[in-house]
């Protein structure tokens, strides 16, 4: 069943992102050549709890860490290491949680560290459009395969592929809800989005009247999430 979110549960889920969105920017300034993957996770744990919010990931189905971080090929679920350093060259995935008050707000984006091949940053600026095309589906009455198919396509039609054994999916008191959020599928199939309803595909987003929402990007901001 897909619960839908009142306006004071998206509050929670916003007070969430917003913190996300604090913790991406300092990512984005703060990886380094020759940090290990385990320094980066700490220096998140300790900011989320700062902020009085919680990590979501960690002991989560016995994951040890605050933040999966997958480098290069790595799809998804790295676990941090004080062995595994960031070098020259790398794209390092980052996907990471916290919880406000019980609610949850869930965020995944890649940084290139300093240069990278020319068809590597097309993957990563494409992997951007495909995003920002999928949030814009994401708005009472269109279906949930809509999101799936504007991703799938743009994707597609750049020479890429998606990943078809991971989606996205719901998200509210618990990290992972209904409904799963592919990114592949024909449009105009599954259920018809409706305010109130908030998915993580992989920055939160909330489907309001007026559109869509991205709960962890901050007021004024730009996603920039891949």
């Amino acid at each position: 069943m897909i619960e839908l979110k009142s306006a004071r549960e998206i509050g929670l889920m916003r007070r969430a992102g917003h913190i996300l969105a604090e913790v991406m920017d300092r990512l984005r300034g703060s990886v380094k050549p020759g940090q290990s993957t385990l320094e980066i996770d700490e220096d998140v744990e300790d900011f989320i709890r700062a902020q009085g919010a919680v990590p979501a990931f960690k002991g989560y189905r016995g994951f040890p860490a605050t933040v999966c971080i997958s480098i290069n090929d790595e799809v998804v679920h790295g676990i941090p290491s004080a062995h595994r350093r960031v070098k020259e060259g790398d794209i390092v995935g980052l996907d990471l949680g916290c919880i406000v008050e019980g609610y949850y707000a869930d965020c995944a984006f890649t940084l290139a560290v300093g240069e990278v091949p020319s068809r590597v940053q097309q993957l990563l600026d494409v992997t951007r459009e495909s995003l920002e095309l999928g949030i814009q589906e994401c708005r009472p009455g269109r279906r949930l395969s809509d999101v799936s198919h504007a991703i799938q396509s743009h994707v597609e039609r750049h020479g890429f592929a998606v990943v078809r054994a991971f989606v996205g999916h719901g998200i509210g008191r618990a990290l992972h809800e209904e409904p799963q959020v592919p990114n592949f599928g024909d449009p105009g199939r599954g259920p018809q989005l409706r305010p109130g309803m908030v998915l993580a595909i992989e920055p939160t987003i909330a489907v309001t009247e007026s559109g869509p929402e991205v709960l962890t990007r901050k007021p004024g901001g730009t996603a920039r999430a891949a």
